[in-house]
């Protein structure tokens, strides 16, 4: 298994990418973020760069409108996922590499995409810095993280990464020029078993049986944060 040199480790996808698969599925089952986006750019015809993109699985829906799609992957069995699922789509191209070297020329991307990938604020500012070199002018940058101020979701991530401190994330984002665009979108499961096996790969087992416990059903009301910021 190989891994782009500066490459973050995620504790979930990279150690359990079928369940992460699960998951990608759960999320946002109403369209939200993807309707959002489109609200503040849309990427027909554009070109597109999806950080931290994993196995691939939000390429194929930018490439449905998009002039070319770039995925960039640091762990590079994910990255070959990646490839083999959108093997059939001439304008996607993925690549290995991580978000603080980025491999992509200078002003050549029209909108970036990075959901739960190494943006959580404070110490992200090499990435912000690749991107200022990436970006075109007129281009859009949007990065999706966890809002732990409110919702069911929101709460579990506050107790259980309290490093993570939202004050100290929102100040961030802020005082870099990005602009919030709160939203609530969920997570709905096909199955029970399906929850418990992605609330497993987020939290630590103690945390994630407590959760199970404590938590009916196969949804979970969850609030996120758009960070969006045009260049």
């Amino acid at each position: 298994m190989s891994i782009a040199d500066g490459g973050i480790p995620s504790p979930n996808i990279w150690h359990h990418p079928k369940e992460y698969e699960v998951e990608n599925h759960a999320v946002d089952p109403n369209g939200v973020i993807e309707s959002s986006m489109r609200a503040i750019r849309d990427w027909a015809g554009s070109t597109v760069l999806d950080i931290g993109c994993g196995t691939g699985f939000h390429l194929p829906r930018f490439a449905e409108t998009a002039a070319q799609v770039i995925g960039v992957e640091p762990h590079g069995a994910l990255a070959e996922a990646a490839q083999r699922r959108t093997k059939d789509l001439p304008n996607v191209e993925v690549r290995q590499g991580t978000a603080q070297a980025l491999p992509v020329p200078d002003a050549s991307i029209d909108v970036m995409h990075a959901r739960w990938a190494y943006f959580f604020g404070p110490g992200c500012e090499p990435g912000l810095a690749e991107l200022t070199r990436v970006m075109r002018r007129g281009g859009t940058a949007f990065v999706i993280d966890n809002d732990g101020t409110r919702s069911t979701f929101g709460r579990w991530f506050s107790e259980y990464y309290p490093k993570v401190k939202a004050a100290d994330v929102e100040r961030f984002w802020t005082a870099q020029g990005w602009h919030r665009t709160p939203l609530d979108m969920g997570w709905r499961f096909n199955s029970r078993a399906d929850l418990e096996s992605v609330i497993r790969i987020e939290f630590a087992p103690a945390d994630a049986e407590h959760i199970i416990a404590t938590h009916s059903g196969t949804e979970v009301d969850y609030a996120i944060n758009l960070w969006s910021k045009s260049f």
